[in-house]
C-alpha cells in the first residue's frame, strides 16, 4: 500500500510519474506533495531541492534500465554471441516501455535542462554508459556506436510519435546488421 512506503519513496513515486507523463519543468512541488500525500517539509527533508528531485528521477529510471539489462543478459543460453548479447540492451528499452509511451524518460528530462545543468550532464554520462554496454556486448566501438545511435534516434522518433513501434523496428535493424535472428 503507498501509505506504508516511507516519505522518501512516495515523494520520488509521484514525482517519477509526473515528470515523465508532464514534463520536469511543467511539474511543480505542489502537485508531487499532493500526490505523495507528505507535507512540503517531508519534500524538503529528503530531497534539497526540485534539482535533487529531478537527479533522484534520473537516477532511478537508468537503475530500472540497468536491472532489465542485468535480467536480459542473465536469461541468454550459454555461449551467447556478441548480436545476441548486443540486442539486450534493445531489448531492456523494449521492457521499459511505458504507457502512454513518451519516450526516453532521461532525454526528455534533458531537453528540458539548460546546457551546462548537472543533471543534463548525468543523462550524457548514463546514455555513455549505454553505449559502453554495447561495446562490451560487441568488441567493436564503432558498431557499437552505430548502433547506440540507432537505438536512441529510435526512442526520440518514438516518443515523439507515442508509439514504440520505432524501436521495435531498430531492434530488427540492429539484428540484420549483426546476422541475427
Amino acid at each position: 500500500m503507498t501509505d506504508r512506503l516511507p516519505a522518501r519513496a512516495r515523494i520520488l513515486d509521484a514525482a517519477s510519474e509526473r515528470f515523465y507523463a508532464r514534463g520536469v519543468a511543467a511539474t511543480g512541488i505542489d502537485v508531487i506533495i499532493a500526490e505523495a500525500g507528505v507535507a512540503k517539509m517531508s519534500l524538503y527533508n529528503n530531497f534539497a531541492s526540485k534539482a535533487d528531485l529531478v537527479s533522484a528521477y534520473l537516477e532511478r529510471r537508468h537503475q530500472e534500465f540497468l536491472a532489465r539489462h542485468r535480467g536480459r543478459v542473465e536469461a541468454l543460453p550459454a555461449g551467447a554471441g556478441p548480436g545476441a548479447r548486443a540486442l539486450t540492451v534493445f531489448d531492456a528499452y523494449l521492457d521499459g516501455i511505458d504507457d502512454p509511451f513518451r519516450g526516453c524518460g532521461l532525454l526528455n528530462a534533458a531537453g528540458e535542462l539548460p546546457t551546462g545543468d548537472p543533471n543534463r550532464e548525468t543523462v550524457a554520462r548514463h546514455k555513455a554508459e549505454v553505449e559502453d554496454l554495447l561495446v562490451a556486448a560487441l568488441g567493436d566501438q564503432e558498431l557499437a556506436e552505430h548502433l547506440s545511435l540507432l537505438l536512441e534516434g529510435a526512442m526520440v522518433r518514438a516518443g515523439l510519435e507515442g508509439d514504440a513501434d520505432r524501436v521495435r523496428r531498430a531492434r530488427r535493424l540492429a539484428a540484420d546488421l549483426m546476422g541475427e535472428d
